[in-house]
């Protein structure tokens, strides 16, 4: 059967450190129900973390099982160390997941099925690429350990970001959209496993 293979959001140039698979399994159902959680921010004020000049465009959280991940280095990576590829609703059933083959590099999460166990649009609209900026050591440390088919607990912002070393980068905001730049971009300010 022809396989359909589908790349959601490329941003910028990184190389992928190659990591040993850290994975769960926590069985077939939805482990996320609810969408992410988005609303206006209080502040549009830029201000600088490592090295970089970051522009809060709206406040978000989330709740999703960790579909892939990965470390990057290289260009960005000293702002934005992690990309998690999340998935709620029914893109955080296991039973709906076995029929697709995920993985990510280059910045994109790419997602491959031969046959389509819910809508193409369903799967854009309840999955996405979350390019990770950790606030401080602490919340670095949380997102380092989180596997692979986990449920996690994000809160904090989408962002705009001008690194000092040319990388760039614009938070989606929408869940509607596909392709090149519809990534998230979030600062992370609190981060946690909710199926502990």
């Amino acid at each position: 059967m022809f396989k359909w293979v589908l790349a959601i959001c490329g941003i910028g140039i990184g190389f992928s450190l190659i990591s040993p698979d850290r994975s769960v399994s926590l069985g077939s159902g939805v482990m996320a129900p609810q969408v992410p959680v988005q609303r206006t921010t209080s502040s549009k004020v830029p201000f600088f973390h490592n090295g970089s000049e970051i522009t809060p465009l709206a406040d978000y959280s989330i709740e999703a099982k960790v579909l892939s991940r990965k470390n990057y280095r290289g260009r960005g990576s000293k702002v934005c160390p992690i990309d998690f590829a999340l998935g709620w609703g029914k893109m955080s059933d296991e039973s709906i997941l076995a029929h697709f083959d995920i993985s990510q590099s280059g910045r994109f999460y790419r997602w491959s099925t031969s046959q389509y166990p819910i809508p193409r649009g369903e799967i854009i609209a309840s999955s996405a690429n979350v390019h990770l900026i950790p606030a401080n050591e602490g919340i670095e440390s949380i997102l380092d350990s989180i596997k692979t088919g986990q449920i996690v607990y994000l809160e904090g912002k989408l962002v705009k970001v001008r690194s000092d070393d040319g990388w760039e980068a614009v938070s989606s905001l929408t869940r509607e959209d596909s392709g090149g730049g519809a990534c998230e971009v979030m600062y992370v300010e609190i981060a946690f496993q909710t199926n502990l």
